[in-house]
C-alpha cells in the first residue's frame, strides 16, 4: 500500500488538455483566460463580481485592504483558523481579538463572537472574519445579523467551501455568492475543493470593494485607453493569476459537484464504517440546513477512554503510511503571538478542540479500498490500544 495522503488533487486529460491550449494563447497572462475564470465563477456563485488572484492568502489580503483595514482597526477572528488572516491583518497593524470555537467543529459560533465583543467591551468593530472549517458553513445567516447590528463588514474565509450551500428561508445559496456577507475568499491549493495549481478567490457583490481589490491586485496601475499611458492609484502588489492557472481552474470548476458528490460519498462511508468506535471516538454535528464541501473529514477523540494522546494517533498511522491531520493549530498557541493572560479562561473551546481533534484523508480520488484499509488501520489501533 502507497502513502494515502490526507488531501491530494485530481486532474485528467481534460485539465491537460485546457491547460496545453492556454499554452498556445497569445497571451498566458492578462488573457481570456482569466476573463472566462472570473465570469464562470460569478455565474456558478451567483456573486456580482469575482476577482482571481495567486493564493487563498493573497485573496484575504485584498479583502482586508479593499475595506480599507486601518492602523488599530477592530478586527476579529476565530481562534482556530490558518494562520493567513492573522499574519495579513498584523501586517496592517489592525487590533486583532480572537473569538473561541465550539470544541467540536472547530468552528467561531454566534455565542463565542458575542462573548468576545462583550468580554473586550468592543464597541467600534472594522470587520468580523468567519471560517467554515472543513467545508461545513454553520451559523451563515446568524453571523449575518451580528454584522449588521455592529455595522462592520463581513468577511468569509471560505477556503474549505467551494461548493458549499446554505439553505434560508427555503431559499439555496452558494457560499461565495455574499447575499450575506460582504466578500468571500476562496483558495484553489492542491488539496481545495478545485486547484489551479496554487491560486485564490475573492467575490463579492459591492463595485467599490471589487474595484479597489482590482487595482491593488497589479501594482495599483490604471490603464488609460492608450495601453502605454497609466497612472500608479495605489502602491499596491502583483497578485495576479495567469492564464495558464486559471486554465486549469475553468476545466476543474466544471468538475466541481462531482468532486463534492464522491468527497460525500467518502464522509457518509466513514459515519458507517466508524460507528463501532463511539466509545472513542466521535464526529461532528452540523446543521441540517447546509450543503457541505466535505472538504475535511473531522474526528474528535473521546479522551477519557483512549490511552494515548493525539500525537500517538498521529505516528501509528503514519507507520501504517496513513497521513493524518490537523486543521489547525489555535493562533494564540505560536510563540510569536502567545499571550498568556486570560487564555485558559477564554479559550476552553479552542483549547480542547486542539486536544482531541484531528482529520483523516478524504478526497475524490480515494479508493474503496485505501478507505477500507484506513478503516481497518483506526479500529485496530483503538480496539487493542496496542502500539
Amino acid at each position: 500500500m502507497k502513502t494515502i495522503p490526507y488531501g491530494c488533487q485530481f486532474i485528467d486529460n481534460q485539465d491537460i488538455k485546457l491547460v496545453s491550449k492556454a499554452l498556445k494563447e497569445d497571451l498566458i497572462t492578462t488573457g481570456n483566460y482569466v476573463k472566462k475564470f472570473e465570469n464562470k465563477i460569478s455565474k456558478f456563485l451567483k456573486a456580482k463580481y469575482s476577482l482571481s488572484c495567486s493564493s487563498g492568502t493573497s485573496a484575504l489580503h485584498l479583502a482586508l485592504i479593499a475595506i480599507d483595514l486601518k492602523k488599530n482597526d477592530t478586527i476579529i477572528m476565530p481562534a482556530i483558523n490558518f494562520i493567513a488572516v492573522y499574519n495579513m491583518a498584523k501586517l496592517m497593524n489592525a487590533k486583532i481579538f480572537l473569538a473561541d470555537v465550539d470544541p467540536m467543529t472547530g468552528q467561531m459560533t454566534p455565542q463565542t463572537l458575542l462573548a468576545c465583543i462583550k468580554n473586550n467591551k468592543l464597541k467600534k468593530i472594522k470587520a468580523i472574519v468567519t471560517m467554515y472549517l472543513g467545508g461545513y458553513p454553520e451559523n451563515v445567516i446568524e453571523f449575518y445579523k451580528i454584522k449588521k447590528k455592529f455595522n462592520c463588514y463581513l468577511i468569509e474565509d471560505a477556503c474549505h467551501a467551494l461548493g458549499a450551500q446554505y439553505i434560508h428561508k427555503r431559499k439555496i445559496f452558494f457560499i461565495g455568492s455574499c447575499k450575506h456577507s460582504d466578500i468571500a475568499t476562496f483558495s484553489m491549493h492542491p488539496v481545495k475543493s478545485i486547484t489551479s495549481g496554487e491560486g485564490g478567490i475573492l467575490t463579492t457583490n459591492n463595485k467599490k470593494i471589487y474595484e479597489k481589490a482590482k487595482l491593488f491586485r497589479s501594482h495599483g496601475l490604471r490603464k488609460d485607453k492608450d495601453h502605454w499611458n497609466y497612472e500608479i492609484i495605489y502602491n499596491g502588489f502583483n497578485y495576479r493569476l495567469s492564464d495558464i492557472n486559471c486554465a486549469l481552474a475553468l476545466s476543474q470548476l466544471q468538475k466541481l459537484k462531482k468532486f463534492i458528490f464522491l468527497r460525500k460519498k467518502r464522509f457518509v462511508l466513514y459515519k458507517k464504517k466508524l460507528s463501532d468506535l463511539k466509545l472513542y471516538l466521535g464526529t461532528p454535528n452540523y446543521s441540517k440546513d447546509i450543503r457541505p464541501s466535505y472538504h475535511l473529514f473531522l474526528i474528535n477523540l473521546n479522551l477519557k477512554n483512549i490511552f494515548f494522546k493525539k500525537n500517538i494517533f498521529f505516528r501509528e498511522m503514519l507507520k501504517k503510511k496513513v497521513i493524518v491531520q490537523f486543521h489547525y493549530k489555535p493562533i494564540f498557541s505560536f510563540k510569536k503571538i502567545y499571550q498568556s493572560k486570560l487564555v485558559n479562561n477564554n479559550y476552553k473551546g479552542a483549547l480542547r478542540y486542539y486536544k482531541s481533534t484531528l482529520s483523516i484523508p478524504i478526497f475524490p480520488s480515494l479508493t474503496d479500498k485505501q478507505q477500507n484499509y484506513i478503516v481497518k488501520k483506526i479500529k485496530k489501533l483503538f480496539l487493542t490500544q496496542n502500539y
